[in-house]
């Protein structure tokens, strides 16, 4: 458990906060606009792919930015090994940094200490999560746009939703992993590098912030187990009338 500062609510911190929840009032609006209003569940689904995306591009790829280029320079014998991209000189990461995306990662690094600078375990999972998770989440809200053309055929439909549904299950269960693995080692150690005393840090930044991305990707595990049971029991009922 990390002792910080009480939550201020200043400017900057309103800023930081209200940037990090843009990315859902643009996603709904894409999903307005791209898939019909009959299609509930289709929306629902575009909207959190597409919210995923814009998350993963420019909020935690702006953190992985801040790992590789924002620095400062320190005497060589530093106690901090194993020393981050080999360099003994330099330590790396957000709270090295003076621009707007480095502003917003030491604001939720007052939650979790580790997003100030460059944690390999962290720069491990996001390297995957917005290199692949990103471009993923992209491809998926595709796949709903295309299954939501009625000009398609019907044997080009199955073949999109089965790719949609495979995707998508991946990506949930690649977002349950990520997770884990960000918290698990805090977990294991008593959560020292959390803020967990102060209640806005607490509920907002740790528990909010990361815990959509566990029950969104398990309803998405549930549908996606809904189809593939459709799927496989109407294969099997087709098969049981040729058999007759």
């Amino acid at each position: 458990m990390a002792s910080t500062a009480s939550f201020t609510l200043d400017a900057p911190t309103v800023l930081c906060i209200v940037f990090s929840l843009s990315m859902m009032p643009i996603a709904s609006l894409l999903s307005k606009k791209l898939v019909p209003a009959h299609r509930t569940r289709d929306r629902i689904l575009f909207f959190w792919h597409a919210y995923d995306a814009l998350t993963h591009f420019f909020i935690e790829g702006s953190w992985l930015y801040e790992c590789f280029f924002s620095f400062t320079t320190v005497a060589e014998n530093h106690n901090v090994e194993p020393f981050f991209l080999n360099d003994p000189t330099r330590m790396y990461g957000p709270a090295y940094g003076t621009g707007p995306s480095a502003r917003l990662w030491q604001e939720y690094a007052k939650a979790d200490r580790r997003w100030a600078g460059a944690d390999l375990t962290v720069v491990s999972l996001e390297l995957l999560t917005v290199f692949l998770g990103g471009p993923a989440a992209i491809y998926i809200c595709y796949l709903l746009c295309r299954s939501s053309n009625e000009n398609i055929s019907a044997k080009s439909r199955g073949g999109v939703k089965a790719t949609l549904w495979l995707v998508s299950t991946m990506l949930a269960t690649a977002e349950l992993y990520g997770g884990f693995m960000t918290f698990a080692p805090e977990w294991l150690t008593g959560s020292s590098q959390l803020a967990t005393e102060d209640p806005v840090y607490l509920w907002l930044y740790l528990f909010f912030f990361n815990t959509l991305w566990v029950f969104i990707p398990l309803w998405v595990l549930w549908e996606a187990a809904k189809e593939l049971r459709g799927a496989f029991v109407a294969a099997e009922s087709q098969n049981d009338r040729k058999t007759q």
